[in-house]
């Protein structure tokens, strides 16, 4: 019997928007402080192919927040009413627009922090 191959979430994938294509991983974590943990977050990097910038759409672990955590499966994020699947390419579309959207500039060479959890209900309505 063939079993699913697992997902490596680090792997770089490619998403074409209107004749550009963008590129896209999911990783996480963050070097910790000295003397405290590091919060546990998942994190979406976007960058068009060819250009010098990068967004990076951020879930960090908080009180209602829910990330992977080996209950939650990889890639998912969520709260008590929505999630997301990071893995899914319609979900990575919608972020993406909503960066965009924003302003973020995808040749402008500065990293492009965004905290996802105000985008994740707009998001999650979108994709239902």
């Amino acid at each position: 019997m063939n079993q699913p191959m697992p997902r490596i979430s680090k792997r770089t994938r490619s998403l074409a928007v209107d004749g550009e294509t963008y590129l896209w991983s999911l990783g996480g974590g963050r070097p910790a402080e000295p003397g405290r943990p590091a919060p546990a977050r998942l994190v979406l990097t976007i960058r068009r192919l060819g250009a010098r910038g990068r967004v990076l759409v951020v879930f960090e672990e908080g009180p209602d927040r829910l990330i992977p955590d080996g209950w939650v499966p990889s890639g998912a994020v969520g709260t008590a009413g929505a999630w997301l699947n990071l893995h899914e390419p319609g979900t990575v579309r919608a972020l993406l627009d909503a960066a965009l959207a924003g302003g973020w500039q995808p040749d402008d060479p500065a990293p492009e922090e965004l905290d996802g959890w105000p985008l994740l209900a707009p998001v999650a309505g979108r994709r239902a």
